[in-house]
């Protein structure tokens, strides 16, 4: 069932989130790096740095950049494609499904709180 939302409900709901997520201790995302990280978590593997590219409509080294940071934050890997080195495919991680759930409850937990 679509939701329906006026601008200033949606404006309200994508400010509340993002003021809970720099509030957070966890390190902040950008908005190119969430829509990586939810692209490769909500669409069917497999994900490419060269797919996420061309999807995403900016340069290998867009991805490869976004792919560093949520390496090191361990909610996404990179691995060579064993059937063709040349592509490096983008994994998923526990910690990285663990961190989108968090993401998906804390849209739901503000959502609730929009004023009618």
């Amino acid at each position: 069932m679509p939701v329906e939302l006026r601008p200033s409900q949606a404006l309200k709901l994508l400010h509340d989130f993002n003021h809970e997520l720099v509030r957070d201790d966890d390190r902040d995302l950008s908005a190119r790096q969430i829509t990586i990280l939810l692209t490769v978590y909500l669409e069917p593997p497999p994900h490419t740095v060269r797919g996420l590219a061309a999807k995403l409509k900016v340069t290998k080294p867009v991805i490869t950049r976004a792919l560093d940071t949520m390496g090191r934050m361990e909610i996404l890997q990179r691995r060579r494609d064993p059937a063709d080195r040349r592509n490096v495919v983008v994994q998923r991680t526990v910690k990285g499904a663990l961190y989108v759930e968090r993401l998906g409850d804390l849209v739901v937990a503000k959502a609730k709180e929009l004023p009618l």
